[in-house]
């Protein structure tokens, strides 16, 4: 194992510091759960001596995550877990002003993502941070070298969580992963509530569209499906969803919504948004039935829920309509129609927009922090399997969360203990 020697950083421009930390600090006063945790890793240093290669969105958010982990004393590199999701002024303060390594420029090529997430992994971590499983990838692939060092990761994603846990089932995973996706405190209030309201954020950045009176199509119907679909009823638009699971096709009938196969969405739809976490959902078949003027876009981690390169090869020709919007001209019989891409396929709400409100992310993050506390005081314990967050970790982090908020709740009685642990008392 060779830790190599890097220049510390790749970003846009230093010169973006100063807007990026305003921005930072304002995030950070909406994250009282996480600042609650730094104020205890900073004086007990509980990841002290280990090193972190973080590959996440590297955003407002994302960076008081990263000031966490480095009061508790771990030394952080981070890279972007997307080429589009960057934040380039946070990426400089990140740099500039808390001396965190940071490697990612809003945009960067395919090659330049590789290169940052090797550059991440040049300082041989003992933990990982996921966001899509890239980075665990490339470690299991061309940097093998590095695994014994590894204590443990955390993956943050739905569609993380599945690729590990086929690497898990394989016998391939070299290491634990605790699944911070699965925490009830991330999934339930990220993914519903924050991928719902950052989804709808960008479609309207990047097209100024009205949605009140539209048909917008949800393409699955998991957390941030719900999410996105409840969002979108509430500014009145009529909401159709696609799901292939017929519990989640029940309920999102049961909830209110009409449910149909894609290839009759396809005609009817004004706007689409796959949340899927699955390949090809929206296909070339599809694309050819869509209206004139569709707009479609994907809030799903990996940009291959649609299909765009047959889209592609398809179109009599593409162009850049304005920032985040390409329209794709097809033939529709003897005249031409438009089918208009957002953010090239990749995450709308990062790419055109700012991501999830820090509120939410608070507690998604707050989960990050503790499970490396928690990989580091339990790795003997623990084997190469993607784990469920521990509840109590999920607990304290609710209850921190409505301490800030000034909620109060009420305790058991003894006498309640006693009848929900006997079986003695009957009616």
């Amino acid at each position: 194992m060779v830790r190599k020697k890097t220049s510390g950083f790749d970003i846009k421009d230093k010169s973006l510091a100063k807007a990026g930390k305003e921005r930072i600090l304002w995030a950070d006063r909406h994250m009282p759960v996480l600042a609650s945790i730094r104020e205890r890793f900073e004086k007990k240093k509980p990841l002290k001596g280990h090193r972190i290669a973080a590959c996440l969105h590297v955003t407002t958010e994302t960076a008081n995550l990263m000031r966490t982990l480095k009061a508790g004393g771990a030394e952080i590199t981070l890279c972007a877990s997307n080429p589009l999701s960057t934040q380039d002024d946070v990426a400089a303060s990140l740099t500039c002003d808390f001396g965190i390594p940071t490697y990612a420029i809003k945009g960067e090529d395919h090659k330049t993502y590789y290169n940052h997430i090797n550059a991440a992994l040049d300082t041989a971590p003992h933990i990982t941070m996921d966001d899509g499983a890239d980075l665990v990838n490339v470690l299991h692939g061309q940097r093998k070298d590095l695994l014994e060092g590894i204590v443990g990761g955390t993956e943050e994603t739905t569609t993380g969580v599945i690729r590990l846990a086929a690497m898990a089932e394989q016998g391939v995973l070299a290491y634990p992963i605790i699944a911070v996706n699965d925490a009830m405190t991330k999934h339930l209030f990220d993914n519903r509530y924050g991928t719902g309201q950052s989804t709808l954020d960008g479609i309207v950045r990047a097209t100024n569209i009205l949605l009140a009176g539209s048909t917008v199509v949800v393409c699955g119907y998991g957390w941030c499906g719900r999410g996105v679909a409840m969002r979108a009823k509430g500014m009145g638009a009529d909401v159709i969803v696609t799901e292939v699971d017929p519990v989640r096709a029940l309920e999102a009938v049961m909830d209110g919504y009409r449910v149909m196969p894609m290839a009759e969405a396809a005609a009817v739809g004004d706007v689409f948004i796959t949340v899927t976490g699955d390949i090809h959902v929206i296909r070339v078949e599809h694309f050819k039935k869509m209206k004139d003027g569709a707009v479609v876009c994907n809030s799903g981690h990996f940009n291959v829920e649609l299909d765009l390169e047959g889209l592609r090869q398809a179109a009599l020709r593409v162009r850049n309509t304005r920032p985040f919007v390409e329209e794709y001209v097809l033939k529709n019989g003897r005249k031409e129609k438009s089918v208009f891409i957002l953010a090239e396929g990749r995450l709308v709400n990062l790419a055109a927009a700012e991501g999830h409100p820090a509120v939410v992310m608070d507690m998604s993050f707050a989960n990050q922090a503790l499970s490396v506390e928690y990989l580091i005081q339990n790795r003997k314990e623990m084997e190469n399997q993607v784990y469920v967050i521990p509840e109590e970790i999920d607990m304290e982090i609710a209850s921190i969360k409505l301490k800030a908020m000034g909620v109060k709740i009420d305790k058991l009685t003894p006498e309640q203990v006693h009848y929900l642990n006997s079986f003695e008392m009957g009616t």
